[in-house]
């Protein structure tokens, strides 16, 4: 998915704070503005002020619940991987790749986006349709973000059942003993976990990453704290386990990994180290250089935004 919303960024900041011990610190998401004149209802959950990454995790979008077209022409991504998991409707990928797949829930799209790609979503049909799904950007490390571009969807993922009924699917990463086959690559975790009304788990955590929880649907606390549909809880690093009571049925993401090894810099559609790098890509996408491509069955794509007046710095936490 493409960010219209460049100048909505939280601002970069000069010092910062080491992930170092166990947090209970919530978050709420902030909506956005997503597809100009067909704008879409668009909650984004990170990156925060005084948190951009979680692990490697440094984007949350939920577009929906709501009913809409959704019509994402093509647009660039370089250094991330996008991590497309929805919960009602249907949607069209296309790619410079040639894939052109689609997506429905219990599936995940997770395209690597290496040193360039490009991209389309479109609902399908062509009226509105009733639409809910995540998307999460992944930042990629130094070993992995100047290579080729990739893309894979799967249709069946791992699960884990809990005592009570409640049951998590490991859509990327590992959690508690069961991997994903979807690449990764950094230690991580994305998991959706649905429990029901009454039950509590306790969630096992691996102490030398931090984690996050985001709410879907239903009222959970965690770790002694509410979380609402769409709110963040930031839980920090040094835990190895967490609470989690469910007061109705309810679904939450996890998500985690070990803190990443670089600051970042994030600007559009765009993750790197420098501004010089995203200001090359820009230029790049611009004059249609071969380094995007051409995704089949487009005429238009989405033009890069002015860059801004300042230069763009890396983003680092303060909590």
């Amino acid at each position: 998915m493409t960010r219209l919303d460049v100048t909505a960024e939280p601002a970069a900041v000069e010092s910062a704070a080491e992930c170092d011990g166990p947090r209970t610190v919530l978050m709420e998401a902030r909506q956005v503005p997503l597809g100009g004149l067909r704008a879409m209802d668009v909650r984004r959950s990170l990156p925060q002020r005084d948190l951009p990454l979680i692990g490697a995790w440094c984007f949350l979008d939920r577009f929906g619940p709501q009913e809409t077209v959704m019509r994402v022409d093509p647009h660039p991504h370089i250094g991330l991987q996008t991590v497309t998991w929805p919960f009602v409707g249907e949607v069209r990928h296309r790619d410079t790749l040639d894939n052109d797949v689609l997506i429905s829930r219990g599936q995940l799209n997770l395209m690597t986006a290496g040193n360039g790609i490009a991209h389309s979503e479109y609902s399908t049909g062509d009226g509105p349709i009733p639409l809910d799904a995540l998307q999460l950007w992944v930042a990629l490390p130094e070993s992995r973000r100047h290579g080729v571009p990739a893309f894979e969807q799967h249709t069946a993922l791992p699960t884990v059942d809990f005592a009570g009924g409640g049951t998590a699917t490991v859509v990327l990463g590992e959690f508690a003993g069961v991997a994903s086959p979807a690449s990764a690559y950094t230690p991580i975790v994305g998991a959706e976990l649905n429990l029901p009304a009454g039950e509590a788990v306790l969630l096992p955590l691996r102490p030398e990453w931090e984690h996050g929880v985001v709410g879907v649907f239903g009222d959970v606390t965690v770790a002694g704290t509410r979380v609402a549909p769409d709110q963040l809880l930031y839980l920090g690093i040094h835990r190895d386990g967490v609470l989690v009571e469910a007061e109705t049925d309810a679904t939450i993401f996890l998500l985690g990994g070990e803190p990443f090894e670089d600051d970042i810099v994030m600007w559009w559609n765009f993750v790197g180290r420098t501004h010089e790098e995203v200001v090359e890509a820009r230029e790049a996408w611009e004059a249609r250089d071969a380094r995007f491509g051409d995704v089949p069955g487009h005429d238009t794509r989405i033009p890069a935004p002015e860059m801004p007046h300042v230069r763009l710095a890396r983003r680092r936490r303060r909590i």
